[in-house]
């Protein structure tokens, strides 16, 4: 405890440490730490309990403190602790790729390790950016994304980025990018699962298409479910629509799968849930539990043999990747990782748990500050009004954390997605507390 407490000094004068999305200044002079975690729960200072009711931040669905985890990440410290992807390979690498591909809709047969979701979706724009100038159609480099996306911090993920806060500070964007409306509707308020209205936002696709020439366009990037800015699920017939667009104009079509991805839906990736293929996914987070940065791009052979077979045989056919990529102790962590997801029968375990926290969590909208709450399989978004409650979304969070659970908020929208072991109780404990704060003004 002694160490707990130097922590918090040391956090009140912070100066040394910058962190990210964060607002740093009042960080220094009110800070909120962790300084373990175990189960559902994470621990403050004093030794509190702090119910984790974001999965840590989308990472953590088997729960913090796996013991097989650990083991695996030790054992694979003591035998190859490191080695660059360079040239080398080593078991660990091959045996994590074939195991996520097991979890992939089927062709999607061809891995390629990163250490997070950003540089995942680098990874994929260059993979397709390439990809069209070896089939001998360069002229395709415009990305189509979405408003309220979220895609990551590095600058291509910014480029795609429909969050104006994301972008504003860092001028153009390295890469050419349009994009479509986003699909919250008013008419799909308090709708849980998929809204009945909104198809047609889909066909903004085919409007870019026509606007920009489809010779023109490299990809349409998309979540399943929008995930950062509060679970925005698709509606009812909006990626097949998308998918249908993408095929008729030769368009590659990108999931970006780095929150739904690893059962947070109710299937191992979201693209199976909604029944719909895209040409890429983009994965992280989960994968190891949130143990060991770890993300990847997963394509078909089809892609990724274009690129290979474009170059002359014993040449370097991708200049692409990372001094940690396919690293031993995250692969060590990612599959002990889908060892536990797989012998816990995980996702399995969120589809039976989702309609007890939809239901429980949908009664939230009762409260007058609450202004919209969405939802589907394991993750959930709910909307306030911060004018009646007296709060911002930051403050909210802080009052939250001192009631005892963590919650991501992204504006005054709050992100609800459990881990997988929760039980019942469990979930009453998170809507609880919500109801407490979501009811308590200033």
């Amino acid at each position: 405890m002694a160490q707990d407490t130097e922590a918090v000094s040391t956090a009140v004068g912070l100066r040394n440490q910058w962190l990210p999305f964060t607002p740093n200044r009042d960080f220094a002079e009110d800070p909120r730490l962790f300084t373990g975690a175990k189960g559902i729960y994470f621990f403050g200072p004093e030794g509190q309990k702090i119910l984790d009711g974001t999965s840590a931040l989308y990472t953590t669905p088997a729960g913090h403190g796996r013991q097989a985890i650990a083991d695996a990440v030790y054992e694979q410290i003591q035998t190859l602790d490191y080695t660059s992807s360079f040239l080398r390979s080593h078991p660990g690498s091959i045996a994590a790729c074939e195991e996520i591909v097991r979890l992939l809709p089927e062709g999607l047969d061809r891995i390629f390790l990163t250490n997070s979701g950003s540089e995942a979706v680098d990874t994929a724009l260059k993979i397709v950016l390439q990809y069209w100038r070896a089939i001998k159609q360069g002229s395709r480099t415009i990305f189509v994304s979405r408003e309220k996306a979220y895609h990551g911090s590095n600058l291509t993920g910014v480029a795609l980025s429909g969050i104006p806060a994301n972008r504003r500070d860092f001028g153009l964007p390295l890469l050419p990018v349009v994009h479509m409306r986003h699909t919250w509707l008013e008419s799909n308020r308090f709708h849980p699962g998929q809204g009945i209205h909104g198809f047609e936002l889909a066909d903004d696709l085919q409007r870019l298409i026509n606007l920009h020439g489809a010779e023109n366009i490299a990809a349409c990037v998309v979540e399943p479910i929008t995930g950062s800015t509060g679970a925005i699920v698709p509606p009812v017939g909006y990626l097949e629509r998308l998918r249908q667009i993408c095929d008729d104009y030769n368009v590659l079509l990108i999931f970006d799968e780095v929150i739904c991805g690893f059962g947070r839906t109710g299937s191992a990736f979201a693209s199976q849930s909604f029944g719909v293929k895209p040409d890429l996914i983009v994965f992280a987070k989960a994968v190891t539990n949130g143990v060991i940065p770890m993300g990847g791009v997963a394509v078909s052979s089809e892609i990724c043999n274009a690129i290979l077979e474009a170059e002359p045989k014993r040449s370097v056919e991708f200049f692409h990747g990372y001094t940690a990529s396919a690293h031993p102790v995250a692969c060590a962590a990612c599959l002990a990782t889908l060892k536990i997801f797989r012998e816990e029968s995980l996702f399995e375990a969120a589809a039976a748990l989702s309609p007890y926290f939809l239901d429980r969590l949908f009664k939230l909208q009762r409260l007058k500050a609450v202004t919209d709450i969405r939802g589907y399989g394991m993750m959930a978004g709910i909307d306030f009004d911060p004018t009646i409650i007296g709060m911002d979304g930051y403050r909210l969070q802080k009052r939250l954390y001192d009631r005892g659970l963590h919650l991501k908020a992204t504006g005054n929208t709050l992100n609800v997605c459990p881990p997988f072991v929760c039980t019942h109780s469990d979930i009453d404990s998170i809507i609880g507390i919500l109801e407490e704060v979501l009811t308590v003004q200033g």
